[in-house]
């Protein structure tokens, strides 16, 4: 609190004409409602997920922001309604990753040569979900390598202490032959890498569509925390790719039925439906193309309006 304050003390006494906050709502936020009650106008870019679990929020952010820039287009209606300003301005990962992206160059980058089909393992980015989901990983992968043969598992983590809760995971299933690779970082290789993606739920299911590549969402926590959120929780998807087309494109396989039977069924079931996989293509170019706006040039359109 006592940073949020020196921070606020630094800002007035610049006496800025506008102020941007990025992100962090939960620090943002603070500052930006005291901001806005001295007169300063203030923006701010990447909307909470006020869509999935905090709805109540909205109070809050309209006496902390005067327009929101939002990275999704369905978040403009939501702020609309509750009569607070907003501009959709796209999502940056669509503006990095290519329309068309190349798996041989992605797996020529990580040295695959021999490997009947990839399949790249997400356990999430927290050290939290990444203790949830390494076992049931593990365990879905063997599965899968029973009914595939020459199949590799590739699994990023994004630090070197995920990766350690990871690796300790691997090396007590020492029962387990499995072509599997860690890698720490290179999530985006993996993906572009892979035939297939099993991905707990949260911004890698966004960016596994941008790639094109099909998906199975997962996702495990405690009872008492599932049971929270699903009360908290008012649309009926989770993950990225369902929620921006507004109907189960990909599946969802979340808590009790996050099991390693279920995953590797149906892994196997989108490996053999070349329909289905067609159609995913289709369905997320489209994603692809909603996404993809000249951000730089909606984001300067807000502020002139702020500073002229």
């Amino acid at each position: 609190m006592q940073l949020r304050k020196n921070l606020l003390n630094q800002i007035l006494n610049q006496k800025p004409d506008l102020f941007i906050g990025v992100d962090a709502p939960d620090f943002n936020f603070w500052i930006e409602r005291q901001l806005k009650k001295k007169g300063i106008p203030v923006i701010h870019y990447v909307s909470p997920s006020i869509w999935a679990w905090r709805g109540n929020r909205l109070r809050k952010i309209k006496k902390s922001v005067d327009h929101m820039l939002t990275i999704f287009p369905f978040e403009k209606n939501i702020y609309s309604k509750a009569n607070i300003q907003a501009t959709f301005v796209g999502h940056p990962l669509a503006e990095m990753i290519p329309l068309y992206s190349n798996k041989k160059k992605a797996q020529d980058k990580l040295k695959i040569i021999k490997a009947t089909k990839v399949i790249a393992l997400l356990p999430g980015s927290r050290q939290g979900e990444v203790t949830w989901h390494a076992q049931l990983l593990i365990d879905s992968a063997t599965e899968i390598s029973k009914r595939i043969r020459d199949v590799k598992f590739l699994v990023p983590l994004p630090t070197r202490e995920t990766y350690d809760i990871f690796s300790k995971t691997l090396f007590k299933n020492t029962h387990a032959e499995l072509d599997i690779q860690l890698l720490v970082g290179h999530a985006s290789d993996a993906i572009n890498a892979a035939d297939l993606v099993i991905v707990a739920s949260g911004t890698a299911t966004l960016e596994t569509a941008l790639y094109k590549k099909p998906m199975i969402v997962i996702y495990k926590m405690s009872s008492i925390s599932w049971q929270i959120l699903k009360r908290m929780r008012y649309l009926p998807f989770v993950s990225l790719p369902n929620i921006l087309l507004n109907k189960f494109i990909v599946p969802e396989l979340l808590q009790s039925d996050a099991t390693s039977d279920n995953i590797s069924s149906k892994a196997i079931e989108i490996l053999k439906n070349a329909p289905y996989r067609k159609n995913l293509l289709i369905q997320f170019t489209k994603i692809h193309h909603q996404l993809k706006q000249n951000t730089s040039d909606r984001l300067s359109k807000v502020i002139l309006k702020f500073i002229k």
